[in-house]
């Protein structure tokens, strides 16, 4: 099964008990972010055939993600440099709207 049929879970959430406390998705989801990808419309393409999401929405859900404890004990090294990424982007971000060289 890929994680496109993965059944959802009442409220995303796995089974009591599950390892970590993290629904088949969101397991699926961290895997998925291992991959290392030669271009974004590659990932953005492999995002819809495995979840059915659209590239923002995916952002959406692996943001939520990424925030759970749960997230940080099955993937420590992956969860942080997720964030790590997030932030950068979000400085970038924050610094092209005000007029400033984001480096």
């Amino acid at each position: 099964m890929d994680a496109a049929e993965l059944p959802a879970e009442p409220g995303g959430r796995a089974a009591p008990g599950a390892p970590g406390d993290l629904s088949e998705r969101e397991v699926a989801m961290l895997a998925f972010e291992r991959q290392w990808w030669k271009s974004p419309g590659a990932k953005e393409q492999a995002v819809r055939e495995e979840f059915g999401l659209s590239g923002t929405r995916y952002h959406q859900v692996l943001n939520e993600l990424i925030d759970k404890n749960a997230a940080v004990e099955a993937e420590p090294a992956l969860v942080t440099r997720l964030r790590r990424l997030r932030a950068s982007r979000k400085r970038a971000g924050s610094a092209r709207r005000l007029g400033m060289d984001p480096r």
